[in-house]
């Protein structure tokens, strides 16, 4: 497949439109149609369905493999990039909300002090958004969070060349209003908490997928949505009963709201950092700071 006509079709599918599509990717209409058109003959089959605009049931299986498809190609791009680039002072590291914590940040401000110039910059975003923008050289390296059990790594996607490494593993906890009944609890377990009203935020908490993957359950439905990455947002959401969140206990308990660490099933929210390959001189250094 041709990787320009398959990112024709992601923006097609993304934006529902193939004149925003044109508009995003900077072509004509026409030529966002002739692209479709192209790639429907190379497959054989129809993938999009004109009006409205929506995936037929083959265009629903293809962007199952096309971000991933793509996301490796910009990666591959960027790993040779890397290659021909001169090392720089420069440090870009980009994170999930609830991945930078004390030990990273104490190891940039030791990192800048020693390091003269460095062009530090700290970037927080959701966590496809994290992996994409090391991948692609957007960043020299990522920390992302989530949950696992004990000492099991992150359920990440295909990171081609790039190292991972562990960071950090402590207590997940639950994040209710003050006046909830639970609020008082020691310690919760998530699978009597399915049938909650939750806050569906993934680019901040613990994404609601997530927790029924874990719990094998089909709860964890959302009474609200929130995107974005405010984390201290979301807590007021919480604590004013708009639904549930998961979070590091380390974090929910500097939040507004009852933080109640949870006890079942066995699971802790790990922080891992990721990095290409061959990573900077800076990144290396922040590396054997972290991991003293």
């Amino acid at each position: 497949m041709d990787p320009h006509l398959l990112r024709t079709f992601v923006a097609v599918l993304d934006h529902r439109s193939f004149s925003a599509a044109a508009s995003a990717l900077g072509y004509t209409q026409s030529a966002v149609s002739q692209h479709i058109a192209a790639l429907e003959t190379d497959l054989g089959t129809r993938l999009v369905e004109r009006r409205p605009v929506a995936p037929t049931p083959a265009g629903t299986r293809l962007m199952e493999h096309a971000p991933a498809l793509l996301l490796r190609l910009d990666a591959a791009r960027a790993d040779i990039a890397r290659l021909q680039h001169v090392r720089s002072s420069r440090l870009t590291l980009v994170c999930s909300p609830a991945a930078l914590g004390s030990s990273v940040a104490h190891a940039l401000a030791h990192l800048h002090s020693t390091t003269r110039p460095l062009d530090l910059e700290v970037r927080v975003q959701g966590r496809e958004a994290v992996i994409e923008h090391v991948l692609t050289g957007r960043a020299d390296v990522a920390l992302v969070d989530g949950v696992a059990a004990p000492s099991d790594p992150l359920p990440l996607p295909d990171l081609g060349p790039a190292t991972t490494r562990a960071l950090t593993e402590e207590a997940l906890a639950v994040l209710f209003p003050h006046d909830h009944p639970l609020a008082r609890r020691r310690s919760v377990r998530l699978t009597d908490l399915a049938q909650a009203h939750w806050i569906d935020a993934p680019d901040t908490a613990v994404p609601l997928d997530r927790l029924r993957a874990v719990c094998r359950t089909d709860g964890f439905r959302p009474r609200i949505r929130h995107r974005g990455t405010d984390v201290h947002g979301l807590a007021a959401l919480a604590a004013a009963g708009h639904g549930l969140t998961a979070l590091p206990l380390s974090l929910a308990a500097t939040l507004t709201g009852a933080a109640v660490p949870v006890h079942g099933p066995r699971l802790v929210h790990r922080t891992e950092l990721v990095h290409p390959a061959d990573p900077s001189d800076a990144v290396r250094h922040l590396i054997d700071l972290v991991h003293r």
